[in-house]
């Protein structure tokens, strides 16, 4: 029987957790305010997972894996952040974080801590860093 769900996802494809620097990812225009977007980018024969957050005029780039049991945060594409903006919300147990720093203020890995994807935003673009 065929495994289903993120479990499944990371056993057909082979995942890095780094990228390289200076790949523009979109415009920052983009991405609203409070607002996310989700990122697979092809490294070789493998793919990261990452998303960004852009909330009061600054961007944070994370890898896409929650710290409490190394799931994707969103469970549907690009919704990584709370109905108001406020916080990331891991979808698949409810765990909530900081959308600037990354900190898990409550949930299942409350004191935890998202994975930073280094990012910024330069002339209007959203890049790797």
């Amino acid at each position: 029987m065929a495994q289903e769900g993120p479990a499944a996802e990371t056993q057909e494809r082979k995942r890095v957790w780094k990228t390289p620097p200076n790949v523009a990812l979109c415009l920052e225009a983009d991405i609203a305010d409070p607002g996310s977007r989700g990122f697979v980018l092809q490294i070789g024969e493998a793919f990261f997972h990452g998303f960004v957050v852009k909330k009061d005029g600054q961007v944070a780039g994370w890898v896409d894996r929650c710290p409490h049991a190394g799931f994707p945060i969103a469970v549907e594409l690009d919704r990584y952040l709370t109905p108001d903006g406020s916080l990331i919300l891991c979808g698949w147990h409810g765990a909530a974080f900081e959308p600037l720093s990354g900190a898990c203020v409550a949930g299942p890995c409350a004191g935890g801590k998202l994975t930073p994807w280094p990012v910024e935003a330069r002339d209007g673009v959203i890049r790797t860093a």
